[in-house]
């Protein structure tokens, strides 16, 4: 199947690993010109020179000028197609401990830096009447991860923020959607794990054959599983799925 991304312009902050690095593969493979960043401007760079059409810098998306200078990047391919929300989570912590800065500091990370980047790009995309946003989300938006309070927070505001813009733009050509990742193989997977160990005096292996055993699936999933739902959401087939949030999660929560 064509997804009709060849010669499309997407931007994805926070993707020199995990989650996000997995996405501007995927993105590639399909023939788009990406534009990609995160804090380890090195390392963006290195990546990038691996791919067929790809800028990498290190950007910092929670900083004032950060979603700007990104933005910025991509226009030597052109005007942004498609723009992925990625960012790192907040500490782990529950919502009896969580300080009223510590709300705040979620919002920041997980919903005013993406958008500002929305801002940037959604004119253009109106304008030209195609455009895909994408978030990178969790599973804590429909079933609230216990010790993960700020993210839940920040994510669900998110959440609420792309529902609400999908219903308004979706006649101009542009879709907005989230993809709910489960328990997928990740760094931040496995700190979260050890963090979790922590807390309760037991091995790291011990939580992660609980977490797994979690899973209908059996198993944690992969980065490349979870990336090729995204794409496809950035793709001309999904022309007519908007305000969605799909879950990639291996049935992890049952809910419908």
């Amino acid at each position: 199947m064509d997804l009709g991304l060849t010669g499309k312009v997407a931007v994805v902050p926070g993707a020199t690993s995990g989650l996000g690095a997995a996405v501007v593969r995927g993105l590639a493979a399909e023939g788009a010109h990406v534009a990609f960043g995160g804090r380890r401007g090195e390392l963006a760079a290195q990546q990038a020179a691996e791919l067929p059409s790809a800028v990498g810098i290190g950007v910092d998306i929670t900083e004032p000028d950060g979603p700007r200078s990104l933005i910025d990047a991509a226009a030597v391919f052109g005007p942004v197609d498609v723009l992925v929300l990625n960012g790192g989570g907040p500490a782990p912590g529950t919502a009896a401990e969580m300080s009223a800065e510590a709300a705040q500091d979620a919002v920041r990370l997980l919903l005013s830096a993406h958008i500002r980047l929305v801002e940037a790009v959604l004119p253009g995309m109106r304008e030209r009447g195609w455009g895909r946003i994408v978030a990178i989300g969790s599973s804590g938006v429909q079933q609230p991860i216990n010790g993960l309070a700020a993210s839940n927070v920040g994510r669900g505001a998110l959440a609420g923020y792309l529902k609400t813009l999908a219903g308004e733009v979706a006649a101009d050509g542009v879709t907005a959607n989230m993809v709910l990742p489960g328990r997928i193989e990740t760094e931040r997977l496995n700190s979260l794990n050890a963090a979790m160990a922590e807390r309760r005096g037991v091995a790291a292996d011990e939580v992660r054959d609980a977490s797994r055993a979690d899973i209908p699936a059996g198993r944690f999933g992969t980065p490349e599983e979870y990336a090729a739902a995204v794409v496809f959401l950035a793709s001309a087939q999904a022309s007519y799925i908007t305000g969605e949030q799909l879950r990639c999660d291996g049935g992890l929560i049952r809910a419908h």
